[in-house]
């Protein structure tokens, strides 16, 4: 694929992205699109590898490797570089729902199996799937496709993240009329109120929700399964169910001063942002602020460094992001070999943006909150920490202060983005389905089938918090087994 000798002409490349000092004054994508040229050099790159295991989605050590959805990506690849795009972008829809999301927010498990990168830097696959995402809108391509018929077959499916809305369009094309229901405001989940503006574009997700709505799916907004209308009247009502919940049970901090005013988990914090936006009433000022703080965020994985990303752009008086882990190696480890996810150091945009602002990187590994302290009015002033070590030799590692390490840190604001501990689980309690030790929806992989006949569960509810990319994939797994539940047999992949 590709061009034979492309790997050997032409250098890794990736879009150039506006400076930190420029962006950070707004909320708009911030990188550059690449011109065609550029675009087709980059696709000559892919070799004719012969096993390719970019697009094998395989996990390895509990870590993607390769694309989960399975995106035919040398051969896209190879279309780009014959300036064949409209068949690109026809292979790239048959197995990803919403490559303008995955092309923007994804981390890009395939370039870190892609077989260049052994020796060379991967193939920029990740820039190569958003354009074609990109061209496809443009040239009109992208439109909505009602199904020529119906079969009478009603399906509900709660909750409009990346799972659901796989599901929800995957049973919409085999002719189900699909109801989606979503407790927000909005259709999207966390696609489009966990993920800052700067990351992706809610206009252009928007895009994509209206372009499902006319092609026959019908979205249901501001109403809670199992508070609103009972989840059990669903299954009544319905010929079939998909519960596509998520993960937003949200771990906490168990700390002396928990209580005090000024702490908030970082969804809160992220969702308040983005609802301002889109709503229009920033100025009013009525939504958790950053601006003149002293922010600390805890915990260092995308969720911590959107929070980064987010009090710079308020105007904050400084911002530090903590982690209990060790620092990343800055080069892959011996024990973690290709075409493992490279678990290596890097700075994402987030800590790019206050390493320009305030002249340091702002994450601190290996440190541990002790205590919060407030004023007189239950007012957070400061956290108290202290570094750590691990002791590895026993059966489960063990977090050992360093004693004289002790820093009492200024605070105005503290972010929890200490990840999820699973579902919420009222739903699942209200139609007694079966949970695991992690409290997730108990259901075999591949299958999303559940001990109550005709509802299925898919995405983060079941699998615990994860990609983007996973969600997608069992989105349209469980709208495959769904349809076989409805008609006997399925068509859909």
């Amino acid at each position: 694929m590709g061009k034979d000798t492309g790997f050997l002409e032409f250098e890794r490349s990736v879009p150039v992205a506006a400076t930190p000092t420029e962006r950070i004054r707004h909320w708009d994508e911030y990188h550059v699109p690449m011109t065609d040229e550029q675009l087709q050099e980059q696709g000559a790159r892919c070799m004719d590898c012969g096993v390719p295991f970019c697009h094998t989605g395989v996990l390895i050590n509990r870590m993607a490797a390769g694309c989960p959805i399975n995106n035919l990506i040398p051969e896209w690849n190879d279309l780009v570089y014959r300036g064949r795009w409209e068949e690109a972008h026809a292979r790239l829809l048959k197995t990803n729902n919403f490559p303008e999301v995955t092309g923007r927010v994804c981390p890009a498990p395939c370039e870190g199996s892609c077989v260049l990168g052994v020796h060379s830097p991967p193939v920029t696959i990740k820039n190569i799937e958003v354009s074609i995402s990109n061209r496809g809108y443009d040239e009109g391509w992208m439109k909505a496709s009602p199904p020529e018929k119906r079969t009478g077959k009603r399906v509900a499916v709660v909750g409009s993240g990346p799972s659901g809305m796989a599901c929800a369009e995957q049973l919409n094309t085999v002719g189900h009329s699909v109801t989606v229901y979503e407790r927000s405001d909005r259709i999207g989940g966390l696609l489009m109120y966990g993920i800052p503006n700067m990351k992706l574009d809610k206009g252009l997700l928007q895009r994509r929700i209206d372009i499902m709505a006319d092609s026959g799916i019908e979205f249901v907004t501001n109403t809670e399964i199992g508070k609103d209308i009972p989840a059990k009247q669903l299954v009544d009502e319905f010929d079939a169910v998909v519960l596509c919940l998520g993960a937003t049970n949200p771990r906490d901090l168990r700390v002396e001063g928990r209580e005090m005013d000024g702490i908030h988990f970082a969804l809160e914090f992220l969702k308040d942002n983005t609802k301002t936006l889109l709503d229009g009433t920033r100025e009013e000022g009525d939504y958790l602020s950053a601006k003149d703080k002293h922010v600390i965020v805890l915990g260092g994985a995308d969720t911590g460094t959107d929070c980064v990303g987010t009090s710079i752009r308020h105007g904050c008086a400084s911002v530090n992001q903590f982690d209990i882990i060790p620092r990343p190696p800055a080069e892959r480890a011996a024990n973690n070999p290709w075409p493992e996810w490279p678990k290596v150091d890097k700075l994402d945009y987030g800590q790019e943006e206050a390493k320009e602002l305030f002249g340091d990187d702002p994450r601190t590994y290996c440190i541990n909150t002790t205590k919060i302290v407030g004023d007189e009015n239950g007012r957070i002033k400061e956290l108290h920490t202290v570094n750590i070590d691990w002791d590895m030799s026993g059966p489960r590692p063990q977090m050992i202060p360093l004693e004289g390490t002790e820093k009492v840190w200024p605070a105005d604001l503290v972010l929890l983005a200490l990840g999820w501990l699973g579902p919420e689980a009222a739903i699942l309690e209200e139609l007694g389905l079966e949970q695991d030790e992690r409290s997730n929806a108990l259901a075999e992989f591949e299958k999303y089938t559940t001990a109550v006949d005709g509802v299925f569960v898919a995405g983060d509810v079941r699998r615990g918090a994860s990609l983007v990319v996973w969600a997608i994939n069992e989105g349209r797994g469980a709208a495959r087994e769904c349809d076989r539940y409805l008609m006997g047999a399925t068509e859909l992949p």
